[in-house]
């Protein structure tokens, strides 16, 4: 990011969301994003994520800039190079976890044998081995934030988006899943969480700081100030 700026338009009044945000994520890097309610968290990873444009500024992923893709474009982006993750789990009650994580290689076209064999060996691998069939109501809230997890990685993407991952879990659960966020990246994948919470943080390389739509600094894991 280069210069972002985002501005929303409340009842006529100009809400600034984003500020001049200068920001680079390496290739497999761990980066929380922490700050106040109403810092611009949410918006930077809506950008990051392809899911909002930015009013003013670069944004570019892999090198290339994403405000000239069109929307089937972006769609593929979303669906093949990114995997999100929401604090309220988003997932379908109709179905069952193994076809909650197939939902994104069904826009892939992958035949239905792929799909599921794909779809249970991420839910294995994440520990859900024997839950393949149950609903989410039948889940607990740890079990259901994995089942997103898997959803969000079934199809190997570069970078991992969570927002407030933990934030509905307990202490322990929490620190279950920021491990397996930890395995994640240690395998190579890029991960960036927005949090409240200093543990998760911890978990991070580098955490930077928003307050008032604006980075007001940012730290590597040896503790020095960084871009």
């Amino acid at each position: 990011m280069e210069g972002v700026s985002k501005s929303y338009y409340l009842g006529g009044t100009e809400v600034r969301a984003l500020q001049d945000i200068a920001l680079h994520v390496r290739a497999g890097e761990f980066l929380a994003v922490m700050g106040p309610s109403g810092s611009g968290k949410s918006t930077l990873l809506n950008i990051v994520g392809c899911l909002d444009g930015p009013s003013a500024g670069t944004y570019r992923l892999a090198g290339e800039e994403v405000a000239g893709l069109g929307g089937d474009m972006l769609a593929r982006i979303r669906n093949r190079q990114l995997g999100f993750v929401f604090q309220t789990f988003n997932l379908l009650p109709r179905l069952n976890a193994v076809e909650n994580v197939e939902v994104p290689l069904l826009y892939r076209g992958l035949p239905g044998r792929e799909r599921r064999r794909l779809a249970e060996e991420t839910l294995s691998l994440l520990g859900l081995g024997d839950r393949l069939r149950h609903f989410p109501t039948t889940l607990s809230g740890g079990e259901q934030q994995r089942v997103a997890i898997a959803r969000a990685i079934v199809g190997q993407p570069a970078v991992l988006l969570a927002d407030e991952p933990t934030g509905n879990l307990d202490s322990v659960r929490g620190k279950e899943i920021m491990d397996i966020f930890r395995d994640l990246n240690v395998k190579g994948m890029t991960v960036v969480t927005i949090t409240h919470d200093a543990e998760v943080a911890r978990y991070a390389h580098r955490t930077v700081r928003l307050r008032d739509g604006r980075l007001v600094d940012g730290r590597d894991d040896a503790g020095r100030l960084g871009q």
